[in-house]
């Protein structure tokens, strides 16, 4: 894990804010649904880095 229990449980939590909040922007017609999506993709690899759990470009790495 890259940060600590602590620190991601706030993360999280976070996250959950700004996904609601995009949605919402969506509901409005803000934003486009393909934009929603990247921006909550990326956003969730970063939760998703933090953790351990996501590689940039892992899939692309020689094994």
């Amino acid at each position: 894990m890259r940060a600590s229990q602590e620190f991601i449980k706030k993360l999280e939590e976070l996250y959950q804010i700004y996904e609601n909040e995009v949605k919402e922007k969506v509901k409005e017609g803000l934003l486009a649904d393909n934009t929603a999506r990247t921006y909550l993709l990326h956003s969730e690899n970063f939760v998703k880095w933090c953790r351990n759990e996501f590689v940039p470009g892992g899939r692309n790495e020689k094994k």
